[in-house]
């Protein structure tokens, strides 16, 4: 298991993380590897890691999830981050062959911040078989 860290700048957030998901995965592994977020208001997903589509993403979550008017605001006044990343989940599972994730051409791994800015852990785990 392998643990890296990020650091985001802005309250709703894509960054690409897939090199330092590929860093984390041994060099000679087969079997499984599953990238997982360990925070409630932040997911990890699949897609394209180009600058305006991630971009898109942030404005769809933004309006997706309105800020304001949820229960649970009236604890901590961020509903609508764990809202987001309940959407995105916390985690995405990809097979890996000879220490490469089998990322489609276009695949990478993204980050999403839907409570920044922040400092965030991301766990990479390689189950072999």
């Amino acid at each position: 298991m392998s643990t890296f860290g990020i650091e985001t700048d802005e309250r709703t957030q894509v960054l690409d993380v897939t090199d330092e998901v590929r860093a984390a995965v041994p060099e000679d592994a087969t079997g499984v590897c599953t990238v997982f977020v360990k925070h409630t208001t932040a997911g990890v997903i699949i897609n394209e890691a180009e600058n305006r589509l991630m971009g898109d993403i942030e404005d769809f979550l933004d309006d997706l999830v309105p800020d304001e008017g949820h229960a649970h605001d009236a604890l901590d006044g961020n509903a609508d981050s764990h809202l987001r990343a309940t959407l995105l989940g916390s985690d995405v599972s990809i097979p890996v062959e000879e220490g490469e994730p089998a990322l489609g051409t276009w695949q990478s791994f993204l980050f999403v911040e839907c409570d920044g800015p922040r400092r965030r852990e991301v766990v990479v785990r390689v189950v072999e078989g």
